[in-house]
Protein backbone atom coordinates (compact mmCIF):
# COMPACT_ATOMS: atom_id res chain seq x y z
CA UNK A 1 0.00 0.00 0.00
CA UNK A 2 1.62 4.04 -0.95
CA UNK A 3 2.15 5.52 1.69
CA UNK A 4 0.75 9.13 2.32
CA UNK A 5 3.28 12.03 2.32
CA UNK A 6 2.06 15.86 2.70
CA UNK A 7 4.47 18.78 0.98
CA UNK A 8 4.49 22.17 3.07
CA UNK A 9 4.65 24.95 0.37
CA UNK A 10 4.33 25.08 -3.08
CA UNK A 11 7.30 26.59 -4.22
CA UNK A 12 10.26 25.57 -5.88
CA UNK A 13 11.19 23.10 -3.37
CA UNK A 14 7.89 21.85 -2.02
CA UNK A 15 6.64 21.52 -5.54
CA UNK A 16 9.92 19.28 -6.67
CA UNK A 17 9.64 16.95 -3.93
CA UNK A 18 5.77 16.35 -4.78
CA UNK A 19 6.80 15.71 -8.06
CA UNK A 20 9.47 13.11 -6.68
CA UNK A 21 6.98 11.85 -4.71
CA UNK A 22 4.35 11.02 -6.84
CA UNK A 23 7.26 9.32 -9.26
CA UNK A 24 8.14 7.04 -6.40
CA UNK A 25 4.35 6.39 -5.65
CA UNK A 26 3.78 8.08 -2.70
CA UNK A 27 -0.15 9.45 -2.18
CA UNK A 28 0.69 13.01 -2.09
CA UNK A 29 -0.99 16.41 -1.13
CA UNK A 30 0.70 19.42 -0.84
CA UNK A 31 -0.79 22.53 0.99
CA UNK A 32 0.37 26.10 1.24
CA UNK A 33 -1.13 28.77 3.41
CA UNK A 34 -0.20 31.29 0.40
CA UNK A 35 -1.54 31.58 -2.65
CA UNK A 36 0.97 29.30 -5.54
CA UNK A 37 2.91 30.90 -8.22
CA UNK A 38 0.74 29.94 -11.67
CA UNK A 39 3.81 28.50 -13.09
CA UNK A 40 4.25 26.08 -10.36
CA UNK A 41 0.32 25.29 -10.06
CA UNK A 42 0.64 24.34 -13.65
CA UNK A 43 3.13 21.62 -12.94
CA UNK A 44 1.50 20.51 -10.26
CA UNK A 45 -2.17 20.30 -12.51
CA UNK A 46 -0.07 18.81 -15.30
CA UNK A 47 1.05 15.66 -12.75
CA UNK A 48 -2.40 15.73 -10.87
CA UNK A 49 -1.08 16.31 -7.84
CA UNK A 50 -3.54 17.34 -5.06
CA UNK A 51 -2.88 20.20 -3.39
CA UNK A 52 -4.42 23.58 -1.59
CA UNK A 53 -3.56 26.88 -1.61
CA UNK A 54 -4.64 29.88 1.06
CA UNK A 55 -5.23 27.34 3.87
CA UNK A 56 -3.60 24.54 6.07
CA UNK A 57 -5.96 21.46 6.22
CA UNK A 58 -4.64 20.11 9.56
CA UNK A 59 -6.34 17.62 10.23
CA UNK A 60 -5.17 15.90 6.84
CA UNK A 61 -2.39 16.93 7.19
CA UNK A 62 -2.35 14.29 10.12
CA UNK A 63 -3.07 11.87 8.66
CA UNK A 64 0.64 11.57 6.75
CA UNK A 65 2.88 8.89 7.31
CA UNK A 66 5.53 11.45 6.18
CA UNK A 67 5.87 15.37 5.81
CA UNK A 68 8.13 17.53 3.98
CA UNK A 69 8.98 20.80 4.98
CA UNK A 70 9.73 23.54 2.84
CA UNK A 71 12.96 25.47 4.21
CA UNK A 72 10.46 29.05 4.37
CA UNK A 73 8.49 27.48 7.38
CA UNK A 74 10.30 28.39 10.72
CA UNK A 75 10.20 25.21 12.91
CA UNK A 76 8.68 27.13 15.61
CA UNK A 77 5.51 27.51 13.64
CA UNK A 78 2.25 26.58 15.13
CA UNK A 79 1.35 23.77 12.49
CA UNK A 80 5.16 22.23 12.79
CA UNK A 81 4.42 22.15 16.71
CA UNK A 82 1.35 20.01 15.62
CA UNK A 83 2.75 17.71 13.67
CA UNK A 84 5.79 16.92 16.24
CA UNK A 85 3.10 16.62 19.19
CA UNK A 86 2.02 14.15 16.81
CA UNK A 87 5.26 12.32 16.14
CA UNK A 88 4.85 12.12 12.49
CA UNK A 89 8.04 11.73 10.55
CA UNK A 90 9.02 15.32 9.39
CA UNK A 91 11.90 15.88 6.86
CA UNK A 92 13.30 18.76 4.66
CA UNK A 93 13.52 18.53 0.92
CA UNK A 94 17.04 17.77 0.66
CA UNK A 95 16.59 15.08 3.22
CA UNK A 96 13.78 13.96 0.70
CA UNK A 97 16.00 14.08 -2.03
CA UNK A 98 18.81 12.41 -0.59
CA UNK A 99 16.63 9.25 -0.18
CA UNK A 100 16.56 8.58 -3.72
CA UNK A 101 19.45 9.45 -5.11
CA UNK A 102 22.92 7.71 -5.67
CA UNK A 103 24.37 10.46 -6.46
CA UNK A 104 27.74 11.96 -4.20
CA UNK A 105 27.12 14.84 -3.09
CA UNK A 106 29.12 17.79 -2.55
CA UNK A 107 27.17 20.75 -0.44
CA UNK A 108 28.14 23.90 0.07
CA UNK A 109 27.23 26.05 3.21
CA UNK A 110 27.96 29.40 4.54
CA UNK A 111 26.60 33.08 5.07
CA UNK A 112 28.25 34.15 2.01
CA UNK A 113 30.16 32.67 -0.97
CA UNK A 114 27.88 29.81 -1.51
CA UNK A 115 26.15 30.50 -5.05
CA UNK A 116 29.92 31.54 -6.51
CA UNK A 117 31.04 28.45 -4.77
CA UNK A 118 28.47 25.95 -5.87
CA UNK A 119 28.94 27.43 -9.14
CA UNK A 120 32.75 27.34 -9.60
CA UNK A 121 32.84 23.43 -8.24
CA UNK A 122 30.12 22.37 -10.84
CA UNK A 123 31.76 24.37 -13.95
CA UNK A 124 35.34 22.30 -12.88
CA UNK A 125 33.61 19.18 -12.59
CA UNK A 126 31.80 19.83 -15.89
CA UNK A 127 34.41 20.54 -17.68
CA UNK A 128 36.26 17.88 -16.43
CA UNK A 129 33.40 15.15 -18.13
CA UNK A 130 31.72 14.76 -14.74
CA UNK A 131 27.96 14.00 -14.85
CA UNK A 132 27.25 16.65 -12.70
CA UNK A 133 24.09 18.19 -11.39
CA UNK A 134 23.68 21.36 -9.89
CA UNK A 135 20.82 22.29 -7.50
CA UNK A 136 19.64 23.51 -4.22
CA UNK A 137 19.49 27.12 -3.59
CA UNK A 138 20.89 27.33 -7.46
CA UNK A 139 18.73 26.40 -10.62
CA UNK A 140 16.10 24.10 -9.77
CA UNK A 141 15.17 22.02 -6.83
CA UNK A 142 17.17 18.90 -5.72
CA UNK A 143 13.62 16.67 -5.73
CA UNK A 144 12.45 17.74 -9.10
CA UNK A 145 15.87 17.36 -10.88
CA UNK A 146 16.61 13.71 -9.72
CA UNK A 147 12.50 13.25 -10.53
CA UNK A 148 13.94 13.16 -13.96
CA UNK A 149 17.38 11.66 -14.03
CA UNK A 150 19.83 10.58 -11.14
CA UNK A 151 23.62 12.18 -11.88
CA UNK A 152 27.30 10.72 -11.06
CA UNK A 153 27.90 14.22 -9.14
CA UNK A 154 25.24 16.50 -7.11
CA UNK A 155 26.71 20.20 -5.97
CA UNK A 156 24.23 21.55 -3.71
CA UNK A 157 24.17 25.04 -2.42
CA UNK A 158 22.31 24.65 0.92
CA UNK A 159 20.95 26.99 3.35
CA UNK A 160 20.66 26.61 7.47
CA UNK A 161 17.05 26.03 7.04
CA UNK A 162 17.26 23.27 4.49
CA UNK A 163 20.07 21.84 7.05
CA UNK A 164 17.26 22.15 10.15
CA UNK A 165 15.02 19.14 8.95
CA UNK A 166 17.52 16.42 8.01
CA UNK A 167 17.86 12.66 9.39
CA UNK A 168 20.05 11.07 7.26
CA UNK A 169 21.43 13.51 4.66
CA UNK A 170 25.31 12.80 4.15
CA UNK A 171 27.45 14.78 1.35
CA UNK A 172 30.90 12.88 0.40
CA UNK A 173 32.24 16.31 0.16
CA UNK A 174 30.68 19.33 2.86
CA UNK A 175 32.03 22.49 2.54
CA UNK A 176 31.74 25.34 5.25
CA UNK A 177 32.92 28.75 3.59
CA UNK A 178 32.26 31.09 6.35
CA UNK A 179 29.43 32.21 9.86
CA UNK A 180 28.24 35.54 10.56
CA UNK A 181 24.95 36.24 12.50
CA UNK A 182 22.32 36.14 9.37
CA UNK A 183 18.65 34.92 9.76
CA UNK A 184 18.67 35.67 13.43
CA UNK A 185 14.96 35.89 13.65
CA UNK A 186 14.34 32.06 12.58
CA UNK A 187 16.93 31.46 15.88
CA UNK A 188 15.38 33.34 18.68
CA UNK A 189 17.93 35.81 18.17
CA UNK A 190 20.90 33.05 18.89
CA UNK A 191 23.92 32.96 17.08
CA UNK A 192 24.28 29.58 18.59
CA UNK A 193 21.57 27.70 17.05
CA UNK A 194 21.92 29.34 13.58
CA UNK A 195 25.62 28.01 14.08
CA UNK A 196 24.33 24.41 15.23
CA UNK A 197 22.06 24.05 12.26
CA UNK A 198 25.07 24.99 9.44
CA UNK A 199 27.33 22.83 11.63
CA UNK A 200 24.33 19.37 10.85
CA UNK A 201 26.27 18.93 7.32
CA UNK A 202 28.61 17.34 8.81
CA UNK A 203 26.48 15.30 11.05
CA UNK A 204 26.10 12.07 9.05
CA UNK A 205 29.37 11.90 7.68
CA UNK A 206 31.50 9.12 7.42
CA UNK A 207 35.57 8.34 7.61
CA UNK A 208 35.93 8.30 4.17
CA UNK A 209 34.06 11.10 3.33
CA UNK A 210 35.44 15.13 3.21
CA UNK A 211 34.68 18.36 5.41
CA UNK A 212 36.26 21.47 3.84
CA UNK A 213 36.10 24.45 6.01
CA UNK A 214 37.52 27.77 6.72
CA UNK A 215 40.44 27.83 9.15
CA UNK A 216 40.38 30.86 9.69
CA UNK A 217 37.02 31.60 11.33
CA UNK A 218 36.72 30.78 14.63
CA UNK A 219 33.45 29.40 15.05
CA UNK A 220 35.03 25.96 13.18
CA UNK A 221 37.73 25.39 15.58
CA UNK A 222 36.26 22.84 17.42
CA UNK A 223 34.05 20.89 14.49
CA UNK A 224 32.46 17.46 15.82
CA UNK A 225 32.88 15.06 12.56
CA UNK A 226 33.78 11.57 11.42
CA UNK A 227 34.84 13.08 7.98
CA UNK A 228 38.82 14.00 7.00
CA UNK A 229 38.72 17.46 7.99
CA UNK A 230 41.10 19.41 4.97
CA UNK A 231 41.59 23.20 6.25
CA UNK A 232 41.78 26.76 4.16
CA UNK A 233 43.28 29.62 4.71
CA UNK A 234 43.99 32.92 3.63
CA UNK A 235 46.15 33.67 6.61
CA UNK A 236 48.16 30.58 7.70
CA UNK A 237 50.50 28.72 5.96
CA UNK A 238 48.87 24.88 5.92
CA UNK A 239 51.52 22.32 5.12
CA UNK A 240 49.60 19.39 5.43
CA UNK A 241 45.81 18.67 3.66
CA UNK A 242 44.64 21.89 2.97
CA UNK A 243 44.68 25.12 1.27
CA UNK A 244 46.39 28.41 1.84
CA UNK A 245 47.10 32.06 -0.34
CA UNK A 246 50.33 33.67 -0.65
CA UNK A 247 52.15 35.37 -2.65
CA UNK A 248 49.30 36.30 -4.86
CA UNK A 249 48.97 32.58 -5.32
CA UNK A 250 46.62 29.51 -4.07
CA UNK A 251 48.22 26.59 -2.99
CA UNK A 252 46.69 23.09 -2.52
CA UNK A 253 47.64 20.14 -1.32
CA UNK A 254 45.92 16.82 -0.78
CA UNK A 255 47.09 13.31 -0.39
CA UNK A 256 50.84 14.43 -1.04
CA UNK A 257 50.11 15.65 -4.59
CA UNK A 258 50.20 19.73 -4.36
CA UNK A 259 49.20 22.59 -7.23
CA UNK A 260 49.34 26.54 -7.53
CA UNK A 261 47.20 28.73 -8.92
CA UNK A 262 47.64 32.03 -9.66
CA UNK A 263 45.61 33.87 -11.91
CA UNK A 264 41.80 34.02 -11.33
CA UNK A 265 38.58 35.05 -12.97
CA UNK A 266 36.91 36.61 -9.98
CA UNK A 267 38.09 39.51 -8.10
CA UNK A 268 38.08 39.86 -3.99
CA UNK A 269 39.66 38.33 -0.90
CA UNK A 270 36.07 36.43 -0.95
CA UNK A 271 36.32 34.90 -4.03
CA UNK A 272 40.28 33.92 -3.95
CA UNK A 273 38.56 31.54 -0.79
CA UNK A 274 35.54 30.31 -2.98
CA UNK A 275 38.15 29.48 -6.25
CA UNK A 276 40.78 27.83 -2.77
CA UNK A 277 37.04 26.04 -1.75
CA UNK A 278 36.19 24.78 -5.83
CA UNK A 279 39.63 23.84 -6.35
CA UNK A 280 40.54 21.44 -3.47
CA UNK A 281 37.05 19.59 -3.83
CA UNK A 282 38.02 19.20 -7.44
CA UNK A 283 40.91 17.86 -6.32
CA UNK A 284 39.33 15.19 -4.57
CA UNK A 285 37.37 13.93 -7.60
CA UNK A 286 41.47 13.57 -9.10
CA UNK A 287 40.54 16.24 -11.87
CA UNK A 288 43.83 17.54 -13.26
CA UNK A 289 45.77 20.34 -12.60
CA UNK A 290 45.34 21.95 -15.37
CA UNK A 291 41.86 21.20 -15.93
CA UNK A 292 40.93 23.24 -12.56
CA UNK A 293 43.43 26.39 -13.73
CA UNK A 294 41.40 26.82 -16.80
CA UNK A 295 38.04 26.36 -15.24
CA UNK A 296 38.61 28.81 -12.68
CA UNK A 297 40.04 31.01 -15.26
CA UNK A 298 36.70 31.06 -17.56
CA UNK A 299 34.51 31.28 -14.74
CA UNK A 300 32.05 34.08 -15.14
CA UNK A 301 30.29 35.38 -12.29
CA UNK A 302 26.82 35.02 -11.22
CA UNK A 303 24.10 38.09 -11.98
CA UNK A 304 23.85 40.56 -8.95
CA UNK A 305 27.15 39.44 -6.96
CA UNK A 306 29.80 41.77 -7.56
CA UNK A 307 28.18 41.80 -11.17
CA UNK A 308 30.08 44.60 -13.68
CA UNK A 309 27.35 46.76 -15.72
CA UNK A 310 28.61 48.88 -17.67
CA UNK A 311 31.02 51.86 -18.04
CA UNK A 312 29.29 55.50 -18.31
CA UNK A 313 31.48 58.36 -18.94
CA UNK A 314 34.28 56.49 -17.41
CA UNK A 315 32.20 55.85 -14.52
CA UNK A 316 32.09 51.70 -13.95
CA UNK A 317 28.88 50.58 -12.16
CA UNK A 318 28.59 47.52 -10.64
CA UNK A 319 25.62 45.53 -9.11
CA UNK A 320 25.99 43.34 -6.19
CA UNK A 321 22.20 43.53 -5.15
CA UNK A 322 22.81 39.65 -3.67
CA UNK A 323 24.70 41.16 -0.74
CA UNK A 324 21.54 41.32 1.55
CA UNK A 325 23.75 41.24 4.91
CA UNK A 326 27.14 43.28 6.34
CA UNK A 327 29.53 40.09 5.61
CA UNK A 328 28.88 39.92 2.10
CA UNK A 329 28.87 44.31 1.49
CA UNK A 330 31.98 44.09 3.68
CA UNK A 331 33.55 41.86 1.22
CA UNK A 332 32.26 43.78 -1.87
CA UNK A 333 33.57 47.09 -0.29
CA UNK A 334 36.86 45.32 0.88
CA UNK A 335 37.28 44.58 -3.46
CA UNK A 336 37.02 47.93 -4.48
CA UNK A 337 40.78 49.26 -5.18
CA UNK A 338 39.08 52.89 -6.91
CA UNK A 339 37.20 55.67 -5.41
CA UNK A 340 33.36 54.93 -5.52
CA UNK A 341 30.22 56.00 -4.75
CA UNK A 342 28.09 53.43 -2.66
CA UNK A 343 24.10 52.78 -2.50
CA UNK A 344 23.41 51.35 0.75
CA UNK A 345 20.47 50.20 2.62
CA UNK A 346 17.22 48.27 2.39
CA UNK A 347 15.55 46.75 5.64
CA UNK A 348 17.98 46.12 7.98
CA UNK A 349 17.77 42.59 9.86
CA UNK A 350 19.60 43.79 13.19
CA UNK A 351 22.78 44.96 10.98
CA UNK A 352 25.64 45.72 13.05
CA UNK A 353 27.80 48.07 10.70
CA UNK A 354 31.03 47.91 13.06
CA UNK A 355 33.12 45.93 10.65
CA UNK A 356 31.60 47.74 7.53
CA UNK A 357 32.95 50.78 8.92
CA UNK A 358 36.57 49.56 9.22
CA UNK A 359 37.02 48.08 6.04
CA UNK A 360 35.17 51.40 4.84
CA UNK A 361 37.69 53.48 6.79
CA UNK A 362 40.44 52.06 4.29
CA UNK A 363 38.87 52.89 1.10
CA UNK A 364 38.22 56.15 -0.80
CA UNK A 365 34.58 56.63 -0.66
CA UNK A 366 33.77 59.33 -2.15
CA UNK A 367 29.58 59.47 -0.93
CA UNK A 368 26.71 56.94 0.22
CA UNK A 369 23.41 56.92 -1.01
CA UNK A 370 21.01 55.58 1.42
CA UNK A 371 18.60 53.59 -0.17
CA UNK A 372 15.40 52.42 1.66
CA UNK A 373 12.70 54.14 4.25
CA UNK A 374 14.71 53.54 7.47
CA UNK A 375 18.03 55.06 6.64
CA UNK A 376 18.74 56.44 10.52
CA UNK A 377 21.22 53.75 11.29
CA UNK A 378 23.34 53.90 8.29
CA UNK A 379 23.30 57.75 8.49
CA UNK A 380 24.78 57.25 12.22
CA UNK A 381 27.01 54.64 11.77
CA UNK A 382 29.07 56.30 8.81
CA UNK A 383 28.58 59.80 9.29
CA UNK A 384 32.13 59.84 10.67
CA UNK A 385 33.61 57.86 7.52
CA UNK A 386 32.14 59.52 4.51
CA UNK A 387 31.65 63.04 4.20
CA UNK A 388 28.87 62.99 1.64
CA UNK A 389 25.73 61.03 2.91
CA UNK A 390 22.31 61.22 0.93
CA UNK A 391 18.83 59.71 0.64
CA UNK A 392 17.09 58.23 -2.46
CA UNK A 393 13.30 57.37 -2.43
CA UNK A 394 13.75 54.21 -5.34
CA UNK A 395 16.68 53.18 -7.83
CA UNK A 396 16.10 55.71 -10.26
CA UNK A 397 16.70 58.63 -7.76
CA UNK A 398 19.79 56.43 -6.47
CA UNK A 399 21.61 56.33 -9.46
CA UNK A 400 20.76 59.60 -11.07
CA UNK A 401 22.64 61.11 -7.44
CA UNK A 402 25.75 58.41 -7.43
CA UNK A 403 26.10 59.62 -11.35
CA UNK A 404 26.29 62.92 -10.40
CA UNK A 405 28.42 63.07 -7.42
CA UNK A 406 31.23 59.99 -9.21
CA UNK A 407 33.78 61.25 -11.77
CA UNK A 408 35.81 59.61 -14.56
CA UNK A 409 37.60 56.81 -12.91
CA UNK A 410 35.41 56.22 -10.24
CA UNK A 411 33.19 53.62 -9.56
CA UNK A 412 28.99 53.10 -8.28
CA UNK A 413 28.83 50.37 -6.23
CA UNK A 414 25.11 49.01 -5.53
CA UNK A 415 26.15 46.71 -2.22
CA UNK A 416 22.88 47.33 0.06
CA UNK A 417 23.79 45.27 3.17
CA UNK A 418 20.10 44.98 3.96
CA UNK A 419 16.90 42.86 2.64
CA UNK A 420 15.22 43.77 -0.46
CA UNK A 421 11.51 44.15 0.35
CA UNK A 422 10.61 47.78 1.36
CA UNK A 423 11.00 48.80 -2.24
CA UNK A 424 11.73 45.59 -4.11
CA UNK A 425 10.37 42.21 -4.58
CA UNK A 426 13.66 40.01 -3.85
CA UNK A 427 17.31 41.29 -4.37
CA UNK A 428 17.06 39.89 -7.86
CA UNK A 429 14.24 42.31 -8.84
CA UNK A 430 16.74 45.37 -6.83
CA UNK A 431 19.50 44.53 -8.50
CA UNK A 432 17.57 44.44 -12.46
CA UNK A 433 16.12 47.58 -11.82
CA UNK A 434 19.56 49.36 -10.65
CA UNK A 435 20.79 47.89 -13.98
CA UNK A 436 17.52 49.10 -15.93
CA UNK A 437 18.25 52.63 -14.84
CA UNK A 438 22.46 52.65 -15.06
CA UNK A 439 21.24 52.11 -18.96
CA UNK A 440 18.83 54.47 -19.58
CA UNK A 441 21.56 57.38 -18.36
Amino acid sequence: MSKTISILGGGESGVGAAVLAMQKDYNVFLSDSNLIKSNYKKILNDYNIDFEEGIHSIDKILESDLIVKSPGIPNKSNLINEILFNEIDLISEIEFAFRHTNGKIIAVTGTNGKTTTSLLIHKILKDAGFDVLLAGNVGNSFSYEISKKDYELIVLEVSSFQLDNIVSFCPYISILLNITPDHLDRYNENFDEYLHSKLKITLNQKQNDFLIYNHDDPCFKKINTNAKKIPLSLNKEILSDGGYYKNNQININLNNKAMTIEKLALNGTHNIFNSMAAAMAARVFEVSDDMIRKSLIDFENIEHRLEYVITVHGIDFINDSKATNVNAAWYAVESMNKPFVWILGGVDKGNDYTELIKVAKEKNIKAIICLGDENKKIKESFKSVVDIIEEAKDMHEAVNKSYAIASSGDAVLLSPACASFDLFENFEHRGSEFKKMVRSL
